[in-house]
């Protein structure tokens, strides 16, 4: 479904909800994601973990579908295999373009920027691989690739929104368990859809990273989780990592000032 963005969207911030309550696990995301923006190959190891061969998000892995298996019922759903209570938790993560990046906050190139979207993007030929935006992302999301050093991560397909159309992500998902728009628009969707899943039988279903209110301002890709967020190797809690630099930078300029004042004091009783 592709999305013309002068007529529907104007000059609103659009971004991702991921609904993983319908992801079937295909990786058709990931694939997608990689022949558009030439991701490079990130291995495809086989873990033994799981069926997730990718196991988190890298500089060459800018969507990774987590494989989460559990002996409990999905809703009132029958498990299908017997008497044994299974299933399945499957999501497809990404960045999460935060309201307040911290990546943005440390970046010294301004390699890093906001698009006109609302999204976080790197421009990999203005990186000078410091790697500060690494540590400094709450989410782990942003790494530095091992053939170049510069940082890389999901630019929700810049390229493709400033030709009117969808991120490759969205447009690819078979479910539709990746959806992309207006994000108000998609906020108010998603608690609808959380009541449905909710009504179903999945008590434990909640949205993550839609709350402006949170510790990141809220995130321009939030997603709809059937479990706690340490279950899909969230953080439960992200808060900016850059939150307290406005109060360190004053701490120094007091004490800059304070320096400065007692070293002016002593020089003026020497003098007299």
């Amino acid at each position: 479904m592709a999305f013309d963005l002068e007529e529907r969207l104007g000059d609103s911030r659009v971004g991702f909800f991921t609904d993983t309550s319908i992801c079937i696990g295909c990786k058709a995301c990931e694939v997608a994601c990689k022949e558009w923006n030439h991701v490079p190959d990130d291995g495809l190891n086989f873990t033994g973990w799981s069926y997730d061969n990718t196991m988190k998000l890298s500089a060459d892995t800018w969507r990774h579908v987590a494989f989460v298996e559990q002996r409990r019922p999905l809703g009132h759903q029958e498990p299908g295999v017997g008497e044994m209570d299974f299933r399945w938790l499957m999501a497809s993560d990404v960045c999460k373009h935060c309201t307040h990046a911290a990546c943005l906050d440390v970046c010294p190139t301004g390699s890093l920027f906001r698009t006109e979207y609302g999204t976080v993007v790197v421009q990999e030929d203005v990186c000078n691989g410091c790697g500060y935006c690494v540590p400094a992302c709450p989410f782990g999301v942003i790494g530095k690739r091992e053939t170049s050093g510069t940082a890389a991560k999901c630019t929700m397909c810049y390229d493709r929104l400033g030709a009117g159309e969808e991120p490759a992500c969205a447009k690819t998902c078979p479910t539709d368990s990746i959806q992309f728009g207006d994000l108000e628009e998609l906020r108010e969707r998603a608690e609808r859809r959380l009541e449905q899943v909710r009504a179903a039988g999945v008590g434990s279903a909640r949205l993550y990273g839609h709350d402006p209110d949170d510790g990141v301002g809220g995130t321009g890709a939030f997603f709809l989780l059937l479990d706690e967020p340490e279950v899909y190797g969230l953080p439960p809690d992200p808060v900016v990592t850059t939150r307290d630099l406005p109060s360190m930078w004053r701490h120094v300029g007091v004490a800059a000032v304070a320096l400065l004042a007692g070293v002016a004091a002593t020089a003026w009783r020497r003098h007299r």
